[in-house]
């Protein structure tokens, strides 16, 4: 069941396909010698035959994919998998028949296996997520919205989370597949195709970009006459007056439609039309809010009103789920690339004023709270759902119906608060450095660890004390050693420092490390004929180690 290879492959980085050498080159591709990828699939094929036998189970390459946060449904693998699907009545596979499986996807499932993923440590990642769930889900705050009828009935004790990376790692707990209305989550999805269709000069002439201050559908504007930001009701109804204006509404709905689609990778988004004729019986604020935008002259000409409430009604009505509101905010973290089909959705630039809109305005009157406490754009929307997105990391978004005062989920705020917490994905987390308490979802603890090790010891080489006390500030522990087993108080012994040696035992580091020689910090200061560092280190009890 072999192909015949060619000499030469083009891989296309952004989907990891293979195409026949001659083909149309697809943008930062390169052509690789097939010599090359023998090379690098024998080197998968040997981390996979774990048990040295020359031949691997049938399942260790899809158990190996899943294990890195990929789903055996992505896009991106549906020719390996095809392949894989016709040796299912084989227990296992050969080298060659391996090849043949993963050649047509090989950088995807090759950055998969190395752990070169956005999130390397996926297990433990989805560990500590599922632990935050768990968690959060204790708190039974808030009441169901209930001036909607429709959001009203929904139970109030769901709760559904679910994550996306830019890498296309997927995670769903709970109730992330049941079905929701977006509500206000679609108001920064109308916003960034409003900027697609315009472009930004031309959207702000009838939107201001500034936090209300006032109520998500308060009858006010901002000084020049314009609805302070699209993230409340008065800017998402101007919103909709820009989308596809000269196409009839049927047309203009269709098209966000299938924005969603796109935006969510493949997955098509529902529709409720029982909540469409709740929000549309219950509109009395929204009508009064048009009727004074258009008497404020704050739409485009040629807008008709109440066509326009009706096709904001219908936006609001659009049903998702955890998981698909997690893959859209996945395309906006990955700058406008949905991460599971590669497929360019957005521009960077437009993405870019969308999060930095969430970022100040997505979370009604508790938006700069948000961003003080937890420091990333969202949106939430009064049927429960929050849609946060962590730019170059991820997408997630956590739904529970179940709101506080200010109209967003109690779960979600609670979930967003536990989960920067433990990990460091507040914007300005990275100013401080890695802190104790954080961990850093997109490296690997080891290399962290490794790291830290590595600059303490390079610190304790030079002398440089307060490039010392910085990291033990940071929580690093004195007594690290790196691969050779050499600890900062060998290297510092080792070059004569007596003042980071006498405060090495003045902060009672071990004395008597022993390196992979067999050598401690004495033997080095004696070597180096360091007298002063002798002293100090025979007063703190320090002995010769097996080295002479």
């Amino acid at each position: 069941m072999t192909r015949k290879r060619k000499d030469t492959l083009e891989v296309a980085t952004g989907a990891g396909v293979f195409a026949p050498s001659g083909a149309p080159p697809s943008a930062h591709a390169r052509i690789v010698p097939s010599g090359e990828l023998a090379a690098r699939e024998g080197q998968l094929f040997r981390a996979l035959d774990t048990r040295g036998e020359g031949e691997i189970p049938l399942a260790a390459l899809s158990d190996a994919l899943v294990q890195t946060g990929l789903r055996l449904d992505d896009p991106r693998l549906k020719e390996s998998m095809e392949c894989l699907a016709r040796f299912a009545d084989e227990p296992c596979v050969s080298p060659t028949e391996l090849r043949e499986i993963i050649q047509p996807n090989l950088l995807l499932v090759e950055r998969a296996l190395q752990g070169s993923l956005v999130i390397p440590e996926w297990r433990e990642f989805a560990q500590e997520i599922r632990a935050i769930y768990e968690a959060t889900k204790q708190n039974e705050g808030g009441k169901v919205a209930d001036y909607i009828p429709q959001l009203g009935r929904v139970s109030p004790d769901q709760f559904g989370v679910a994550c996306c990376t830019i890498d296309g790692q997927r995670l769903a707990i709970g109730d992330a597949g049941v079905d929701f209305c977006v509500q206000s989550c679609t108001k920064p999805i109308n916003y960034c195709l409003a900027l697609e269709e315009h472009g930004q000069t031309e959207v702000h002439t009838y939107l201001g970009r500034e936090p209300s201050g006032r109520g998500f559908n308060e009858l006010s504007l901002n000084n020049d006459h314009k609805p302070h930001n699209p993230m409340i009701n008065s800017g998402a109804i101007v919103t909709c007056s820009l989308l596809k204006p000269g196409l009839p509404i049927a047309d203009r709905f269709d098209y966000v439609m299938g924005m969603w689609k796109n935006l969510a990778g493949g997955v098509k988004a529902g529709f409720s039309n029982s909540t469409y004729l709740s929000e549309r019986q219950t509109a009395d604020r929204n009508f009064a809010l048009g009727y004074f935008m258009r008497e404020n002259k704050c739409f485009p000409k040629n807008s008709e009103l109440v066509e326009t409430l009706e096709f904001y009604f219908q936006c609001c009505s659009i049903e998702s789920t955890a998981e698909s509101l997690a893959a859209v905010a996945g395309t906006l973290a990955n700058g406008g690339v949905c991460p599971t089909t590669g497929q360019r959705v957005l521009q960077p630039g437009t993405v870019r004023d969308c999060l930095s809109l969430m970022y100040s305005c997505g979370m009604y009157d508790f938006s700069g709270e948000f961003a003080f406490t937890i420091g990333l754009p969202a949106k939430s929307g009064v049927a429960g759902a929050l849609m946060i997105v962590v730019p170059n990391v991820m997408g997630l978004c956590t739904w529970s119906p179940r709101l506080d005062p200010l109209g967003n989920s109690v779960r979600g705020i609670d979930f967003c608060k536990r989960l920067v917490a433990r990990f460091n994905l507040h914007n300005y987390d990275h100013l401080v450095g890695s802190l104790e308490n954080k961990k850093d979802p997109r490296r690997r603890a080891s290399d962290q660890r490794a790291d830290s090790v590595t600059t303490l010891c390079w610190a304790a080489s030079q002398g440089d004390l307060r490039g010392i006390q910085s990291l033990v500030a940071r929580g690093i522990d004195l007594d690290s050693a790196d691969y050779d087993g050499r600890s900062p108080l060998h290297l510092a012994a080792a070059e004569g420092h007596a003042h980071v040696v006498k405060s090495f035992v003045a902060r009672g580091v071990q004395v008597n490390p022993v390196d992979r020689w067999g050598g401690t910090p004495l033997d080095d200061a004696r070597r180096g004929g360091h007298a002063a560092v002798v002293e100090l280190l025979e007063a703190a009890g320090a002995h010769s180690g097996a080295r002479p």
